[in-house]
Order: structure tokens, then C-alpha cells, then sequence
């Protein structure tokens, strides 16, 4: 098992944090590298030893948090539960409230909305008999998954008006109600 260390560990991190916190008073275009380091208070060295440029960061921290909630779907699976996206969320609000809110960043809900659909694709017995007969499966997964991406996005733009538990559990009913 390899080592880390502890200094790129406390770089990568004050480099993603200073890059949220910009995206809460600016658009992603309008950041600089330089804003970044400075936010940081890193060397422009520092951030070019991890990342290729602000959209490599960006890329970066999207596939980390997508990774995140697979690991949660994955070890749901594997206990039986119901995901628990809610609570990632919750616990991540500055980071998917800026990508889902800011207008620099289409290509996190292009990305989001792609792990949905996958997850819903594997995750729901899509069946096209009985109330689904005659309809596409790519039609029903674009049609949920949009639904989900955007209920995610309205809860965030609310400022989280119910609890995680109770988003979980109403959208749960709604895809059984539609998918099954």
C-alpha cells in the first residue's frame, strides 16, 4: 500500500474548496486559475502539479462525487436498503447547489443526469408490458431521470425544504408507482 501525503491530500482539498467557494459568488467562465490559488493560497505550482487546468479540477471533482454516490448505491445494494442520496447531498450542499445552480457548470447536470439514468436503468425493473406497453425504455429512463435531476435541483433552489429521509422515500414511491 502506498503512502500519501498528507500536503497533497491539504493541497487538492483547499484547491476544491476554493474553487466552490468562487463558484457561490462567480460563474465557472469567469474564474482564473489565478482566483483559484489565490483562494487557496497555494502557488500556481502547486495547482499544476495536480490538475491540467480549471476544467481538469472541475472534471476532477465532478467524477469524485459521482464515484461517491455509486460507492453508496453499491453498498446499498449489497445490504439491501434503499440509497441514501439525500444525505450525500445534504452533507455536500455548497458543492451540488453550485453545480446544479451555476450556469458554468451544464456539464455536471449532462454528467448527473447520465449517472441517474444508469442507476435507474440497473437499479428498477423497467418493464414494457401493462401500464408501459408501447413505450421506449430510453424514453422512460430520460423522462425519470430528467425528473429526478430536476427535483434534486428545485430541493436545492428551496433550500432543502424537507428532510433527506422524506425526499428518499417520496421519490422512491413515485418510481415504483411509474416503473414497476
Amino acid at each position: 500500500m502506498t503512502k500519501v501525503d498528507r500536503r497533497i491530500i491539504k493541497s487538492k482539498k483547499a484547491i476544491k474548496k476554493a474553487l466552490i467557494d468562487l463558484m457561490s459568488e462567480n460563474s465557472f467562465d469567469q474564474i482564473t486559475v489565478q482566483n483559484i490559488v489565490d483562494q487557496a493560497d497555494i502557488s500556481r505550482k502547486t495547482f499544476y502539479l495536480h490538475y491540467l487546468d480549471k476544467f481538469d479540477l472541475i472534471d476532477k471533482l465532478i467524477e469524485e462525487h459521482i464515484h461517491e454516490l455509486r460507492e453508496i448505491c453499491d453498498s446499498a445494494s449489497e445490504e439491501n436498503e434503499v440509497v441514501s442520496w439525500f444525505e450525500y447531498f445534504r452533507d455536500n450542499y455548497l458543492f451540488f447547489s453550485m453545480m446544479l445552480n451555476s450556469k458554468g457548470a451544464p456539464f455536471f447536470r449532462k454528467r448527473f443526469l447520465e449517472f441517474v439514468i444508469e442507476d435507474i436503468k440497473n437499479g428498477w425493473d423497467i418493464t414494457l408490458d401493462g401500464k408501459n406497453l408501447g413505450l421506449s425504455e430510453d424514453v422512460i429512463l430520460q423522462f425519470f431521470g430528467a425528473a429526478y435531476v430536476q427535483v434534486v435541483e428545485w430541493w436545492f433552489t428551496n433550500e432543502m425544504p424537507y428532510p433527506p429521509q422524506v425526499m428518499e422515500k417520496q421519490i422512491e414511491i413515485l418510481l415504483e408507482r411509474n416503473l414497476e
